[in-house]
């Protein structure tokens, strides 16, 4: 099982900003592990723990989308784009370099058929 690692950082107001680590083959097929920073809304924080996660169809956004499973209270709770608090209720937001990174660890996770879970840290 693959894990990725969420550690908030800091509060600013409604933003809960954070980095997301996790560790996929880069381009020499070495492991090498990728940061990506993430952005909270303060309001609908997911609890800290560990949850399942996969990418499946977002009919919302048209697109395929990671997914957390098993947030107590809640479903649909997805990574996906977004630079403000506000565009969250719940949801796990990054940049367009954080998405073209996830989109490369789950297509490198479908290929060996294995499975990943994400750990969600307050520090």
């Amino acid at each position: 099982m693959k894990t990725l690692r969420l550690i908030r950082q800091n509060k600013q107001g409604r933003a809960v900003n954070g980095q997301l680590s996790f560790q996929m083959r880069n381009r020499n097929y070495e492991l090498e592990t990728f940061t990506i920073p993430t952005l909270e809304n303060a309001d609908y924080l997911i609890p800290s723990g560990t949850y399942p996660i996969e990418r499946t169809w977002s009919p919302k956004f048209k697109k395929f989308l990671p997914i957390l499973n098993d947030v107590p209270e809640r479903e649909g709770i997805r990574i996906h784009r977004g630079t403000l608090p506000e565009h969250s209720q719940g949801c796990i937001l990054t940049d367009l370099i954080g998405m073209a990174n996830l989109d490369v660890f789950f297509n490198q996770l479908d290929r060996t058929e294995d499975t990943a879970q994400i750990e969600i840290v307050d520090s």
